[in-house]
């Protein structure tokens, strides 16, 4: 049994010595080993001699496992099963570590030396960091969190808006006084953007894979792959980014293409901007910033770099909107809109500055300054082209001297002017900054400070009186064109001191307004009721100074010529409207104070020389009462009862 064994070590031995002395490979030896066994079978226990894997062939057997060679059959498993069998991943990592640090050693190694593995390791980098960068966009793509747009506009308070198709632009004498029907330019709500706090942070990727990704980003970067690592970021970020912009309303669309949708669409489009800039600059942005500082934490560069590139089409898109949108068409009814956007791009800007703090943002950031700029021109070429069109507007009179639609449109259009002081005053400042004392201005001199505002809006209301005084002459009765005047002037002084506009034109301005309404009616009473109280003067009618020596002659001519004047006044004026019922009943009281003691005191002294005779009725027609009854028809805007209760009134 001795014999056998040692005989059996012999044989073995000898088989060894020869594989040695040929100094066979790894593979060749193998093969020896196979042919040798075929002669004996106990050659095939001989495995001392084979070497071991080296570090390399080993990473490689993992490596190739997941990506095996193109020509094999066998497709081998994908992707790598990140969530199922986390130790699997971490093995391709570990492999992918040895790579990366057998590839950097061998290439501080002489050339020529190890030509053959140095060429092998950086294939197998190549290999495992196409593998990476498949995988790490697969992460990316199975773990974005789509937009929940109903949960952030639900932390918004939603604000109403009705449409407006007012246009101060084009054939203003026709056109505008069809839409100035509406007496209200029609933004009594303004659009808010959602302010920091309302926006709660989002998850932009689902927080469980951002290890996974980083662990990836990690190795890519440490193989100097940066540029792959970064373009597969961007790539796959960008469309989530356009997709979410989508979501919120914000089209990809061309400046163009925007300078052609009417405007219904278009304030429509510029309400939803208005939201959702705010939306995509502290929520999207923002957390596309916090995800990139997380993916990226080791390598500050790449980090600025996969932010900037991924947030600029964006960011572009969102300020191509507005670029087009301060190149537009002046039009009146833009103004708040265009107001509404610049203020919610200002509010931002400190938040883009901290967003795009390395000179790979600068740019980004400096669109964003010009954009704004544009937004403030335009705002202010919107504004004097308002200014303007209040100037040349050329509409007809109103029916009955009511308040002219000219009159309630721009009252309550800069009534909503005073809801952006602080912008316009701004923006006005930086177009003029030292402004020459202009029209009017001494009517504010009184005033601690006169504001840019509180300045234009006084021109602007100047020369809307000086537009209403023009209109006035187009009336030919000169007591309807200061019952006009009454009427329009009133509604502007009403309308500035139960707003903030008194704020800015001051208690002075308003009672000054007030007096001149009360000049108007003074002048109204003169133009007509002038003719019809010298028909109750006494002036011709006794000689010596005696009623009892009356013509009757003169005195019937005198009553009848009375009841003339009387009946056409109330058949004109009935249908005269005064909407201000406090004006309304002090005018009348007015007219009351002159006419009815008058008449009271002159049917007192010569209405008994006419009731003697015969048809006395057809010349004495009314009693003070009677009259005074009448007077409260006037100013109701519609004719008035033809029949008194004792006469009817001649026609």
């Amino acid at each position: 049994m001795a014999a056998t064994v040692d005989g059996d070590e012999r044989v073995i031995a000898a088989a060894q010595q020869i594989l040695k002395s040929l100094g066979t490979t790894k593979a060749e030896t193998k093969d020896m080993i196979l042919i040798l066994s075929n002669f004996d079978n106990r050659l095939s226990t001989i495995t001392d001699l084979i070497p071991g894997p080296t570090p390399l062939e080993s990473a490689e057997q993992v490596l190739l496992r997941w990506d095996p060679p193109s020509h094999s059959v066998d497709p081998g498993p994908a992707p790598l099963p990140w969530d199922d069998s986390p130790d699997d991943a971490s093995d391709y990592l570990a492999a992918v570590d040895d790579v990366i640090r057998l590839a950097g050693a061998l290439s501080f190694t002489p050339s020529g030396e190890i030509d053959s593995v140095s060429d092998r390791a950086e294939s197998l980098l190549q290999l495992a960091m196409a593998r990476l960068e498949d995988e790490f966009r697969h992460l990316l793509i199975r773990n974005t969190v789509p937009l929940d747009a109903p949960r952030l506009h639900g932390s918004i308070r939603r604000a109403s808006f009705a449409s407006t198709e007012d246009d101060f632009d084009a054939s203003l004498d026709e056109e505008l006084h069809q839409d100035l029907e509406q007496e209200t330019p029609r933004f009594t709500n303004r659009p808010r953007a959602p302010s920091a706090s309302e926006l709660c942070a989002v998850d932009l990727v689902r927080p469980d894979s951002i290890g996974d990704l980083r662990e990836i980003a990690d190795r890519m970067i440490r193989a100097r792959y940066e540029k792959e690592l970064c373009q597969a970021y961007s790539s796959v970020r960008r469309d989530a980014l356009d997709e979410s912009l989508s979501v919120l309303g914000i089209d990809r669309l061309s400046i163009e293409e925007v300078q052609k949708i009417e405007w219904s669409a278009l304030d429509d489009k510029m309400k939803k901007w208005i939201q959702a800039v705010k939306i995509v600059v502290l929520v999207l942005l923002a957390g596309e910033k916090r995800l990139c500082e997380q993916i990226f934490d080791g390598s500050h560069p790449i980090k600025e770099i996969c932010f900037t590139e991924t947030a600029k089409g964006s960011l572009m898109q969102v300020l191509s909107f507005a670029e087009a949108i301060s190149i537009s068409r002046r039009s009146s009814e833009k103004l708040f809109r265009i107001l509404d956007m610049y203020e919610a791009l200002a509010d931002l800007m400190p938040d883009l500055r901290c967003l795009f703090t390395e000179e790979s943002g600068d740019f980004l950031y400096g669109e964003t300054e010009v954009i704004l700029s544009a937004l403030g021109e335009a705002a202010m070429g919107t504004f004097t082209e308002f200014e303007n069109a209040v100037h040349r507007e050329t509409s007809s009179r109103s029916q009955g001297g009511e308040i002219h639609p000219l009159t309630r449109y721009v009252m309550n259009y800069v009534k909503l002017l005073v809801d952006y002081s602080n912008t316009l005053n701004h923006l006005l400042y930086e177009e003029n900054p030292n402004p020459s004392m202009g029209h009017g201005d001494e009517e504010l001199s009184y005033l601690k400070e006169v504001t840019p505002l509180g300045r234009r809006i006084l021109v602007l209301i100047t020369s809307l009186e000086s537009n209403l005084e023009e209109k006035s002459k187009l009336y030919e009765d000169a007591a309807m064109q200061y019952i006009f005047l009454m009427n329009n002037i009133l509604y502007i002084v009403q309308k500035v001191k139960d707003s903030e506009l008194r704020e800015l034109l001051g208690d002075l301005w308003v009672r000054k307004r007030r007096g001149q309404v009360r000049q108007y009616a003074t002048s109204y009473l003169r133009a007509s009721w002038s003719r019809v109280l010298s028909c109750l003067k006494d002036e011709g009618l006794a000689g010596g100074g005696s009623s009892s020596n009356v013509s009757k002659v003169a005195l019937k001519e005198r009553f009848k010529n009375f009841n003339q004047g009387f009946d056409e006044i109330y058949r004109n004026q009935t249908t005269w409207k005064i909407q201000d019922s406090q004006l309304r009943e002090e005018l009348r009281v007015s007219i009351s104070d002159k006419v009815i003691p008058a008449y009271r005191s002159f049917l007192g002294r010569f209405g008994g020389h006419l009731e003697s005779g015969r048809h006395a009725g057809k010349y004495i027609k009314y009693t003070a009462d009677d009259l005074e009854n009448l007077l409260s028809d006037l100013f109701e805007g519609s004719p008035g009862p033809l029949n008194h209760p004792k006469r009817k009134i001649s026609t």
